[in-house]
């Protein structure tokens, strides 16, 4: 079988690095959050790991061969210029997001196509390799696989994508009710990026039946997302989905918006990069009577809270409230405000798959049971890790990195 890496000899290549670019930086002593501070002192190799029960989780959606290309700065049309450093490595929202929960320790299966050639051969061992089951994956006789060319700006700290979808693109036919099922057996938690929308109607409707958790990745609206999210107990959006979905003034009264539109939905979270994150959790009230508040307001407020020297992430979290937003409705529950991590500009190396990096961890932590208090800053180091190396995958931490000891032992 083929690896990615054998598509292109190792070395120097024209004059290109091609090796993975770890990452080196120092280890944090502390992690502050709003009421304590905790001491890592001990490192994850020499404590014991606390993992899931149940660890096995099911995702459908892309996967790719991401030809990743770092440059000094972005190209002006007929440039020609030279790379910085090279790397050929697996894509895909799922495929990203998948790797980085088997990486902390789940076992994943995933659902997705590719084609016959070398690079479907590569995908799916690299795949393999991390700990994700590639065999309910489908592989076409003929084709092409899915792959996307990626210009990293090192000046600006941007990327840049070009996509070319796989072919023949995946439909229903191509799962097997008996695969279906058994990709579905023991599953604790089922994940969509919104891809291949036929096939993830399926797979929701079937998960639906049998009461499995689902989480979606709203990244931006596409054909059939809509009748995806009516079986979302879970919903991960990026920075402009909320608004652009609803129609809201604001953020924090679109996600007010979405759990009013979509009640099965236990919590919502918006990334918005350096900036953190947003959620808003959805909570049940027994013979009590909680304070009504201005969504927009309360959001203000916990932003005065956070603290501005404070390097590595953390959150602040209202308490259960009747949280309003003019013009849409009231919504009981919890507003919460995740920081990121302050990455200085010499380790920023690439945000390639943050976002699935920051998914895969909020996976690995409703399988573990983590209060959102805990799990905000748990997803944003694992994100904040992973846009150290170039690529989805090359920086994506195992269990046992020391950085995140304070999350898992």
């Amino acid at each position: 079988m083929v690896t990615l890496g054998q598509m292109l000899p190792s070395g120097n290549v024209a004059g290109l690095n091609c090796r993975t670019l770890l990452p080196s930086f120092a280890p944090p002593l502390t992690t502050s959050t709003r009421n304590f501070s905790v001491k890592m002192s001990i490192p994850a190799t020499q404590a014991s790991i606390v993992l899931p029960e149940n660890r096995i989780i099911l995702g459908c959606g892309a996967v790719s061969v991401d030809f990743l290309a770092a440059v000094a700065s972005y190209p002006n049309p007929d440039d020609k210029i030279r790379s910085t450093s090279f790397e050929v490595q697996g894509g895909g929202n799922t495929g990203n997001a998948l790797t980085c929960a088997a990486r902390l320790g789940l076992t994943p299966r995933i659902i997705s196509k590719v084609a016959d050639d070398s690079q479907g051969k590569g995908l799916l061992e690299e795949l393999e390799a991390d700990g994700v089951d590639s065999s309910f994956m489908v592989v076409s006789e003929g084709g092409n696989s899915p792959f996307t060319y990626i210009i990293v700006d090192n000046q600006t700290k941007t990327r840049t994508c070009i996509h070319t979808p796989g072919y023949p693109p995946m439909i229903p036919t191509d799962l097997s009710q008996s695969n279906l099922l058994s990709a579905l057996d023991g599953a604790k938690l089922v994940y969509f990026d919104g891809r291949l929308h036929e096939t993830a109607a399926i797979v929701a409707e079937e998960a639906n039946r049998r009461g499995i958790p689902i989480l979606i990745d709203a990244e931006k609206k596409r054909e059939g997302l809509d009748y995806l999210l009516n079986f979302a107990s879970y919903v991960v959006c990026s920075t402009k989905f909320p608004q652009e979905w609803t129609e809201a003034s604001s953020i924090p009264s679109a996600l007010v918006s979405m759990l009013l539109r979509l009640p099965k939905v236990k919590f919502v979270i918006v990334t918005l990069g350096k900036d953190g994150c947003i959620m808003l959790q959805r909570t049940e009230m027994d013979n009590l009577l909680p304070e009504e508040m201005d969504v927009e307001d309360l959001f203000e407020k916990l932003n005065l809270e956070k603290d501005t020297n404070a390097t590595l992430p953390g959150c602040i979290s209202s308490n259960v409230a009747k949280l309003h937003a003019k013009g849409i409705g009231t919504i009981t529950g919890k507003l919460l405000v995740g920081t990121a991590e302050s990455i200085p500009q010499t380790e920023l190396i690439d945000t390639t798959g943050a976002g699935d990096a920051f998914i895969g961890a909020v996976l690995y932590s409703i399988c573990a049971n983590m209060p959102p208090e805990k799990m905000l800053p748990f997803a944003a180091q694992v994100a904040a890790i992973k846009c150290r190396a170039l690529g989805a995958r090359a920086g994506l931490p195992r269990s046992t990195d020391h950085h995140l000891s304070h999350f898992l032992v």
